[in-house]
């Protein structure tokens, strides 16, 4: 029976990479992001059954909506990844904008939570997974990062969550991967980890079988 992945942050990096990988293995994909073009496009290239949901992954409307929109067309949703996030335009606790702040605290804490939240209740019924994106910053303490900070709520929370899902039989991951390749470093980093390490990362999390639970994937560049 084909199994069914849901992503937050789908439209780009790894999000998009997961649902190319997820696709290509056989998984129904159900992609949900701000930008629907950019979703339609990824959409059009993937080899097996998706569905776009153009929407805001820190509304609970949205992320509702999207859910029972996924489980009514495939039946269910197996797995979750709760992967939209952002950084600051200036980091610093004195040099960001306050607004700014409370924008990324609002996708990267409360957008993980309200996926959660709205994704549990169909993982129970398929004794499903879920894995949340941390990072290499939610290990570590960096000078002034409040987006180091973010992560380490969700390095926190996701274990909370693992001992919470393993009552009704479900798993959760967390993916923390240092320095990708992807649209959130300005100049790139060709020579850094690829989108496609991380997917491969989460394939190997909602894949294992069900005696394992894989509580953290922990990735570093080589170089």
């Amino acid at each position: 029976m084909t199994r069914t992945l849901f992503i937050t942050g789908a439209s780009s990096g790894i999000g998009a990479a997961t649902a190319r990988l997820a696709s290509k293995a056989g998984w129904n994909v159900a992609l949900l992001a701000r930008s629907a073009d950019k979703l339609e496009a990824l959409a059009e290239e993937l080899p097996g059954e998706s569905l776009v949901h153009a929407g805001d992954a820190t509304s609970e409307r949205d992320l509702t909506a999207a859910t029972a929109a996924t489980a009514e067309r495939f039946g269910g949703i197996d797995a979750g990844f709760a992967n939209a996030g952002r950084g600051l335009k200036r980091p610093g606790t004195e040099a960001a904008d306050l607004d700014d702040i409370r924008g990324m605290i609002e996708l990267n804490v409360m957008g993980v939570v309200l996926a959660s939240r709205i994704l549990l209740p169909h993982l129970r019924r398929s004794r499903g997974s879920l894995v949340l994106t941390g990072s290499a910053a939610g290990r570590i303490h960096i000078a002034g990062s409040i987006y180091g900070a973010t992560k380490w709520f969700v390095h926190g929370y996701g274990g909370n969550l693992a001992e919470e899902m393993r009552e009704w039989g479900g798993r959760c991951t967390v993916i923390s991967p240092g320095m990708v390749d992807t649209d959130f470093f300005d100049k790139g980093a060709p020579d850094k980890l690829q989108p496609e390490d991380v997917a491969a990362a989460v394939l190997h999390a909602i894949e294992a079988p069900p005696r394992a639970a894989i509580r953290e994937i922990h990735l570093m560049p080589q170089n």
